[in-house]
């Protein structure tokens, strides 16, 4: 039997081989930023149950309900993650924060497929939905 000492000898040696066949060269901040949706492009985000939109113009964000038709406007800041678009600012007083990230994603009341998800969080209240933008626009049937 293997005396204590030699036991975590061993099992170190073994985590350093362990180690060293890790991910090559890549170190966690080595990720590229989410790329995939250019600041040029106009991002449309929506859910159903409840409904709600927000459309996004540079550092806009248009939120409306069927409550709030036309809508609420406010200033965004935008940064971009390791898997996606994030956007924030506040909304009546609570934090606003929208997730954009790559995915086909369908809102589940039309025939339509979305290149992206889309997570809405105002306050502690959280909605899911999709998204598109001008460039990269939705399949299916437009809006009668």
């Amino acid at each position: 039997m293997e005396s204590l000492p030699t036991r975590i000898v061993t099992m170190l040696g073994a985590i350093g081989a362990l180690a060293a066949c890790g991910a090559g060269g890549e170190q966690p901040g080595d990720v590229p930023a989410f790329d995939g949706i250019a600041e040029s492009e106009i991002i449309t985000a929506l859910g159903n149950e409840p409904f709600w939109n927000a459309k996004i113009d540079g550092d806009t964000l248009v939120y409306s309900t069927p409550e709030n038709i036309d809508g609420t406007t406010i200033t965004i800041s935008r940064f971009a993650g390791n898997g996606g678009l994030g956007l924030s600012g506040t909304f009546s007083g609570e934090a606003l924060l929208l997730a954009i990230t790559p995915g086909e994603c369908s809102d589940t009341m039309s025939d339509r497929t979305y290149p992206f998800t889309a997570t809405l969080t105002i306050g502690d209240d959280q909605r899911n939905g999709c998204a598109y933008t001008d460039q990269q626009p939705f399949t299916g049937e437009d809006m009668p």
